[in-house]
């Protein structure tokens, strides 16, 4: 399955990337060359809502379905360089830079921007930085001194940035370390305006990049329920458990489609950006998350405790599928539409 539906020099340049990454030994389980990789990939891949979303997303969800972490790499490094673009920034980032966005907030944890001199500076600790010992450079967003929020560019490996090693015990994504990072006073440039970095329509059109590595890491998964359906022996239930799978990706796989084409052609904003990043990742984790239930059902403990690939697999698309926010991110949905007609 693929989300682009015309063949294109680009389309043929993500195929051989995913096809080159699938035949890398390590691939996402060695950090090191798989953000060698992703800087490579960086430099041509496409950017969403610039006619070219299909492509990016099907960049995304290939890379998923060969290792989640891989794209758990991926995803936010494109983002930022996406970010940076829409910006008009491009000018911070070098050739070699790994970027990660470190924009969660958490009780307990406050990071705040300070003016000083010609230039920022951020003080305090930001929570959930995943991958930011291993990084070079990032996008925050820092509370400013009248309470609003905007984004800022650090260099990582500054002596005033220290990223903690944990604490993280996740069997999921065990590599992708999502812990705090201090900030001491950190030299930091500002990127947009206060506020710019949520009110964008990109900040939605993100969100669905990562529904996009949800989709492509549980078609992994759903590849492992054609052997027992396919077999002669093959009963009515292993039969029954590829379908529901089958059908409920085909029809994430058809939103996602149809998301991008409405965000390359501008006709998102009719939808409202937001309310469509919310439907596209809510029909997306469902569907994952059934694919994830019905291979449970239909293969047993076996692969999980004796294949390594496919255990690590299921437990990082399990992790992964902990950024929606459930029945919160349902309830805005319904609270949107309750406020306009329907598009049913």
């Amino acid at each position: 399955m693929t989300l682009s539906a015309h063949a294109n020099a680009t389309t043929v340049r993500v195929r051989r990337a995913i096809a080159a990454a699938a035949e890398t030994d390590g691939f996402g389980t060695g950090l090191t060359a798989t953000l060698g990789w992703c800087v490579e990939v960086g430099a041509w891949a496409p950017r969403v809502g610039e006619g070219r979303t299909a492509e990016l997303w099907e960049l995304l969800a290939g890379t998923a379905a060969i290792d989640v972490g891989a794209a758990r790499t991926l995803e936010p490094h494109l983002d930022a360089l996406t970010i940076l673009a829409q910006a008009d920034r491009g000018d911070l980032n070098r050739p070699e830079d790994t970027w990660g966005v470190f924009a969660a907030e958490g009780p307990g944890y406050h990071l705040v921007a300070e003016k000083s001199g010609a230039g920022w500076t951020l003080r305090g600790t930001k929570p959930w930085c995943s991958l930011a010992s291993r990084l070079s450079r990032a996008l925050v967003t820092a509370t400013l001194d009248d309470g609003r929020r905007r984004l800022f560019a650090v260099d990582l490996r500054a002596d005033c940035v220290r990223a903690h090693d944990g604490p993280w015990v996740a069997r999921g994504l065990a590599n992708i370390v999502s812990a705090p990072v201090d900030f001491d006073d950190a030299p930091a440039v500002p990127v947009g305006p206060a506020g710019w970095y949520l009110e964008r329509p990109g900040f939605a059109w993100g969100g669905m990049s990562v529904a996009a590595c949800w989709w492509g890491a549980a078609t992994a998964i759903a590849g492992r329920l054609l052997t027992p359906a396919q077999s002669t022996n093959a009963d009515q239930l292993s039969l029954v458990h590829l379908g529901r799978v089958d059908a409920a990706l085909w029809s994430a796989r058809a939103v996602l489609a149809e998301a991008a084409e409405l965000v390359d052609d501008g006709r998102s904003k009719q939808v409202g950006e937001r309310l469509l990043s919310e439907r596209v990742r809510t029909v997306v984790v469902d569907a994952a998350a059934l694919t994830l239930a019905e291979a449970a059902e239909a293969l047993g403990p076996g692969p999980l405790t004796r294949d390594e690939r496919y255990a690590r697999h299921s437990a990082d698309l399990h992790l992964y599928l902990q950024q929606h926010h459930g029945l919160r991110d349902v309830a805005r949905i319904g609270r949107e539409t309750a406020r306009q007609s329907a598009a049913w």
